[in-house]
């Protein structure tokens, strides 16, 4: 079944973010807590597969977790990446969120990228507005609506 694995957050914008179990998302804004929540942006809401995180630690060897990539809901069982604009998503029994764009520029200063000179959210990230808030926990089921 596909789920979340960690609700992750940080109070600094370009830094890791801290995984969690829990927290609250809300609609047209983001995840409560986190630097990149933000009520005018189409990025409200990051996601990404923790089988990207292992992929990049199998290939390089380098120690990375749920939230090292700065993502806000790190999934598994979601082929996040076969998800057209537009789609939508719903996580736990409220969240919805609309997928608004795949992939991203990493940022002058992105940890990973300066410690590894490579960087997995430019092509396997994907981020989503809010369409309809609620709490988000870990083992929340993730399903792709139609």
């Amino acid at each position: 079944m596909p789920h979340i694995v960690a609700v992750c957050r940080s109070e600094k914008k370009g830094t890791r973010k801290s995984a969690g179990n829990e927290g609250y998302i809300r609609e047209e804004y983001g995840l409560d807590g986190d630097a990149h929540a933000d009520s005018g942006s189409r990025r409200q809401v990051s996601l990404l597969a923790v089988e990207s995180i292992r992929k990049f630690h199998q290939d390089l060897g380098f120690p990375v977790g749920p939230g090292d990539f700065a993502e806000n809901l790190t999934t598994e069982g979601v082929d996040l990446l076969s998800l057209p604009i537009s789609s939508r998503i719903r996580v736990g029994e409220e969240v919805i969120l609309e997928v608004t764009q795949i992939g991203k520029e990493c940022h002058r200063g992105c940890a990973i990228l300066e410690q590894t000179g490579k960087c997995i959210m430019p092509r396997e990230g994907i981020f989503a507005r809010v369409v309809r808030g609620g709490p988000v926990r870990t083992g929340d089921r993730v399903t792709v609506l139609e």
